[in-house]
């Protein structure tokens, strides 16, 4: 590792938020080459930054920082006796990304998602393999073995025979992505009821008002149509026949950790912000409750997980869903999205074989690569993973938010020792992967600009096609050193430019 310093012959004596900018050459960095040459695509971000003195730039995150705290952008932190409210940390220092970059971003985006609508069909619908049993083709064929499918928690049984409208199982993807000097790889999959795009919006909002003389001058794709083609992809799943199909948010109401997103999103696509107990079944429709009476509704885009949506078919003790709404989706009189049952596709066992699911229902190779992961329900794995705990992260299948997670160069023996008993005791619930370098990208901590550990999130929506914004949720690990993104964690946020050539 080594020190840029901005004062050296070759660079702007200008730059002084930059004399003490860290450059690691086995590190990705999103704004500078290896050896200091800034990255064509940011110079006039880099211009802009070293004309602005130290005050100025503090002026500029903290009007940044204000816009959030004004408009209540919260998460949730969840400890062990009680919830905490939080407003996210946003920094103003925008990532930028050619839009050749963008493109193939784009692509392989696209037939990841394709691949898991397949899968999700393949498993769901009973398509039978050549011995006639109603296997799924994939497990008849042995691409994936029938345990990690059917042994996963997030399998649904009271999905099985069902045929999704147009094969869409998820209309709403966000995909976890990093960048590393070997170039992207996808670290996860969120298809149940991915959360982010609100701060997407947010943190262009903020940055974009503090930062106009920059933005206007730069070719920015836009993000803030994002409730519009939101509105058109869950207008496409209507139930067949439906013109103006009348379209609800269904959210488990405000203590959710994402309830400001449910809000913003209601209001960006024009849709009531619903909860259980507003709707209702009655003879295989729904219908939500108003104040002239029922309105019969077409399209539930629904912020509730699976086990509480209907306490007919899933967790009889749910007061947050809708009894009958699983009889009145199969019978094909509303539209879910996204569909129950989606969860066994991003499941981290799973993970590891879509490229495999790319290349068996797509016949195409992976435009986008997974992490090197091991399952630890495969005794080899479990071995090896238990051997190089101290250089590993290892991850619970099922778990989220960066919770129960070990990364092994930051854990102590102690911890390590624990968490092997964990593992021991049920190694299919555990997977491993190598530590990854992360690329790092420009952020103002404490007066100065200062490397940061950055990912992306960008959203996938497909109804009866696909469309992808230009644009994403970029999470940064505030804490020097962290690898850490999540908000939960301690993470923050930057807004995310995608720069048209």
């Amino acid at each position: 590792m080594f020190i840029w310093t901005c004062i050296s012959p070759w660079t702007y004596t200008s730059a002084v938020h930059f004399d003490s900018y860290e450059l690691d050459p086995s590190i990705y960095d999103e704004m500078f080459l290896a050896d200091g040459t800034i990255r064509e695509h940011c110079s006039r971000l880099y211009d802009e930054l070293t004309r602005l003195s130290a005050e100025e730039t503090r002026s500029i995150q903290e009007r940044v920082a204000r816009s959030f705290r004004n408009e209540g952008i919260t998460f949730t932190v969840y400890g062990d006796e009680e919830a905490d409210e939080r407003i996210i940390p946003i920094d103003c220092v925008p990532r930028l990304m050619p839009k050749s970059d963008w493109r193939h971003l784009e692509a392989g985006l696209t037939q990841r998602l394709k691949a898991l609508n397949l899968f999700l069909e393949d498993v769901y619908s009973g398509s039978p393999g050549e011995d006639g049993h109603g296997a799924p083709r994939i497990i008849h064929d042995g691409v994936i073995p029938v345990d990690v499918v059917r042994g996963c928690p997030q399998y649904r049984l009271e999905m099985q025979g069902f045929s999704a409208p147009y094969g869409t199982w998820v209309a709403i993807c966000g995909t976890d992505l990093v960048r590393t000097n070997e170039g992207f790889q996808v670290l996860e999959d969120n298809l149940r009821v991915p959360s982010g795009v609100s701060y997407m919006i947010a943190n262009r909002k903020a940055v974009k008002s503090n930062l106009r003389r920059l933005y206007r001058g730069s070719r920015v794709e836009e993000v803030e149509h994002y409730g519009r083609v939101l509105l058109e992809t869950l207008k496409e799943l209507a139930p067949m026949g439906c013109q103006d199909p009348t379209i609800v948010l269904l959210t488990p109401g405000v203590f959710n950790s994402a309830f400001y997103e449910h809000m913003f999103l209601a209001s960006e696509i024009g849709a009531e912000l619903v909860e259980g107990r507003d709707l209702l079944v009655n003879d295989g429709f729904v219908y939500m409750r108003n104040t002239t009476g029922l309105q019969r509704v077409d399209v539930i885009y629904r912020r509730v997980d699976d086990d509480f949506i209907d306490p007919l078919v899933f967790r009889p003790d749910s007061l947050l869903g809708v009894p009958g709404l699983m009889q009145a989706y199969k019978q094909g009189n509303v539209s879910l999205v996204n569909a129950p049952g989606t969860g066994v596709a991003d499941d981290k066992s799973v993970y590891a074989y879509v490229p495999d699911m790319v290349r068996y229902y797509l016949s195409e190779e992976p435009i986008l690569n997974n992490v090197d992961t091991r399952l630890c329900r495969r005794p080899e794995d479990l071995e090896y993973t238990l051997d190089n705990l101290q250089d590993l992260v290892v991850k619970r299948v099922g778990g989220s938010g960066g919770y129960g997670m070990l990364i092994g160069p930051h854990s102590s023996p102690e911890e390590r020792e624990d968490y092997a008993k964990e593992m021991r005791a049920d190694p299919a619930d555990f997977i491993s992967q190598p530590v990854l370098a992360l690329s790092r990208s420009p952020c103002f901590i404490d007066g100065e600009f200062e490397p940061r550990h950055v990912d992306l999130r960008p959203f996938i929506l497909h109804g009866q096609s696909t469309r992808i914004v230009p644009g994403a949720f970029c999470r940064i690990a505030l804490r020097r050193g962290s690898l850490v993104v999540n908000s939960s964690q301690g993470g923050g946020g930057k807004d995310f430019w995608v720069m048209d050539e």
